[in-house]
């Protein structure tokens, strides 16, 4: 479990810095994913938990309210789930979910209208600088974060 933490962790900080989510990981978190349903002796069932998943997130990719790096994301993460355990990480992912956009919602009412000319040198700099243009604009969440909550509520 320490392995799908860390790459769920790298995701979804790349996810905040660049609101993408890297093949490599995806495909990195499935095989380890695989790897534990095999172990666990629960293959047949981390596939039907992986595809089940994967077709309720790619109809929210069709409607526009997910990206499709949050669908293979939550695929790979049901390689290792149970179909028991599907219902609990939805609810996890979707409960984090609303506190992202709580959070972003008040983030957007405190910080500043005015982006800063000055570019900063930091990565954080960087990244915070971008985030606060990103707030006054209305771009999508980093829903990686939440996916992670989600995942890591059930996997724990």
């Amino acid at each position: 479990m320490i392995g799908i933490t860390i790459i769920l962790i790298v995701a979804s900080l790349h996810d905040v810095a660049t609101r993408t989510v890297s093949n490599g990981l995806v495909l990195a978190l499935a095989i380890l994913s695989g790897a534990i349903s095999v172990a666990s002796g629960h293959i047949l069932a981390g596939l039907l938990s992986g595809l089940m998943i994967f077709g309720l997130a790619t109809l929210c990719w069709w409607r526009g309210w997910m990206g499709g790096g949050d669908v293979k994301l939550l695929g790979a993460i049901g390689l290792a789930l149970r179909p028991g355990q599907i219902f609990p990480l939805l609810t996890g992912v979707a409960l984090a979910g609303g506190a992202l956009a709580c959070i972003y919602l008040l983030a957007r009412a405190c910080v500043a209208d005015r982006v800063s000319s000055v570019r900063p040198y930091s990565l954080v700099g960087r990244v915070r600088r971008i985030e606060r243009w990103r707030l006054h604009r209305g771009c999508p969440l980093p829903y990686v974060c939440a996916i992670t909550a989600g995942s890591l509520f059930v996997l724990l």
